[in-house]
């Protein structure tokens, strides 16, 4: 019988390694790759199975420059070189697909982010 694990508790702003190998169609991403949690910590309960994300890329052809936050390698970011946090590529992915880093992003580049998703989705100007 398989074990069923606990909720991944997860923070705004903390850096996941999400699996999303498997089932991609072309132009989605079919690797494990470091995304950024963006869901406002208060309005999922832990339980919720999914997670509201941002991928992180290398590619700077996926970085569209108004909609992408760079990010240089930090300690507290773990990035070992720099890269982009493609915020118009925002999805929600399953938990199960996740795993922790202990890593995370400034709250400045999180409001970022943020701000960009809106942008990208018509709710700011």
């Amino acid at each position: 019988m398989p074990v069923e694990r606990a909720p991944l508790a997860l923070r705004a702003g903390e850096i996941v390694l999400a699996d999303w190998r498997g089932d991609a169609v072309p132009k989605e991403p079919n690797k494990r790759r470091p995304a950024i949690v963006v869901e406002d910590d208060a309005l999922f309960a832990p339980a919720y199975p999914n997670a509201i994300l941002v991928p992180l890329t290398e590619d700077a052809s996926l970085a569209i420059p108004d909609l992408s936050v760079a990010i240089a390698p930090t300690p507290e970011n773990g990035c070992t070189k720099s890269c982009w946090a493609v915020s118009h590529l925002v999805t929600a992915t399953s938990k199960r697909r996740l795993s922790a880093t202990g890593s995370r992003v400034t709250r400045q580049q999180l409001a970022s982010i943020r701000r960009q998703i809106a942008l990208s989705i018509g709710i700011e100007n």
